[in-house]
């Protein structure tokens, strides 16, 4: 009897925390949020490593500005002069006529020339890393909207597969009630049944394209891409006229843009250094209790003696990384003209494939599946004519759907490639 009150008593205890966390996970579940676009861009804004990492060094560049002007830190100078080291007074401290020990302070005190340079430095790369983090984050909103997409329109062709079973269904009761009626033929029956196992075949490959939707959506999102889908992308405003306007604001061109306003400034601090640095000291000396104390103020100066051979090769280094920068820059402008123009090409070969899509290949598909299946009906055509008539049908539109996404994966690429118009968000 114990051992049959423990048994039910631990039965009993178990129920009562895993039923709970069984519940638990299925409300989760059931409650999850839908993944709208807009939604799916945020979280891929605020949670993408590679831009946090982007962010962390336009933070770096920010932080390391602050110090960029101002003077170096003072020196403490501490020493003993005139320290006798011979006679019977050798090292000696107590009864020198002469030795004095010396504490001073010593500040360095840089060109402002130089100093005003350093700060356009500074200036240029935080402007550079600030560049840089707008190309990480059109970069990361650019794949997490083709992915977001790319996943949306699998969903499409699976809800259109899923429709399509039902109606085989309904062609396989027609098949049956016919021949129950004496008309047809009993091989007629296999056909249903064959096309349904084809309408399988195409939904296990969705279902696989589906799954790795997810996973490249769950590169930029994280968990979040496993939510159900909501809403639709956008309609972007592509016109060629307003990419070919945006095309210098690119991204990567201003990036070129803020890495010769930071050249430029190396280029005047390398010539600061043609002009002399001086530095000030202040010591105080002192002597023996028999002299008095003194105090000592020494100013140094450099001398810039070569600078044929120092100064003036940096000079030039600086020159010509700045010409080298201005040919990367023309060529990465001609590049993404070239791309424009290709892409431009394509979207509008998309936007034609749609519409003879939509407004011509489906409706004849539509129009030949109900020709065909009338025929059947009268006596007048086969079953395997409805079957192909279907299958184009299938194919029509399931092209029509991958046509779609094409196009709007196409649309984003060509937004986010040259940066969101002023004030303007998706």
């Amino acid at each position: 009897m114990y051992a049959l009150a423990s048994t039910a008593l631990w039965r009993f205890m178990v129920a009562c925390v895993v039923i709970p966390v069984l519940l638990a996970g299925f409300t989760a579940k059931a409650v999850a949020d839908p993944l709208s676009f807009n939604e799916a861009l945020a979280i891929a804004e605020r949670s993408t490593p590679t831009l946090k990492a982007s962010a962390a060094q336009e933070d770096a560049a920010r932080a390391s500005a602050i110090p960029a002007g101002a003077l170096p830190d003072p020196k403490l100078v501490l020493g003993i002069d005139n320290l006798p080291i011979d006679t019977g007074d050798r090292f000696s401290l107590s009864r020198d006529f002469m030795t004095m020990r010396r504490i001073g302070i010593m500040q360095d005190f840089p060109n402002q020339d130089k100093r005003a340079a350093r700060v356009e430095v500074a200036k240029g790369r935080v402007a550079v890393a600030e560049a840089q983090t707008q190309i990480t984050r059109l970069s990361v909103l650019r794949e997490t909207a083709v992915a977001w997409i790319g996943r949306d329109t699998v969903e499409q062709e699976l809800a259109y597969i899923d429709a399509l079973s039902a109606e085989n269904r309904l062609l396989d009761a027609a098949v049956r009630a016919r021949l129950a009626g004496g008309k047809g033929m009993t091989a007629e029956t296999i056909a249903p049944r064959q096309e349904a196992a084809l309408i399988d075949e195409r939904r296990d490959a969705l279902e696989a394209r589906r799954s790795q939707a997810i996973a490249a959506l769950k590169r930029w999102i994280g968990p979040a891409a496993n939510a159900p889908l909501q809403g639709q992308a956008p309609e972007w405003p592509i016109t060629r006229e307003i990419l070919q306007h945006r095309l210098h604001q690119h991204p990567e061109i201003a990036y070129f843009d803020s890495k010769a306003d930071e050249l430029n400034a190396e280029i005047k601090e390398a010539q600061a250094e043609k002009k002399s640095d001086w530095s000030l000291e202040l010591a105080y000396q002192k002597r023996g209790p028999q002299f008095s104390d003194m105090v000592s103020l020494q100013a140094s100066f450099d001398l810039r003696l070569f600078t044929g051979t120092r100064q003036d090769p940096m000079i030039a280094a600086k020159r010509a990384e700045r010409i080298g920068l201005d040919a990367e820059r023309e060529a990465t402008l001609r590049e993404h003209s070239a791309m424009l123009e290709s892409d431009l090409a394509d979207f509008e070969r998309l936007t034609n494939a749609l519409k003879r899509q939509r407004d011509v290949l489906l409706p004849l598909a539509e129009e030949k599946v109900q020709l065909a299946m009338a025929d059947w009906q009268g006596g007048k055509g086969s079953l395997s004519d409805v079957i192909m008539a279907r299958r184009e049908r299938i194919d029509a539109k399931l092209k029509l759907i991958e046509i779609s996404g094409e196009r709007s994966q196409m649309a984003a690429r060509l937004y986010y490639a040259y940066g969101e118009p002023a004030g303007e968000k998706p």
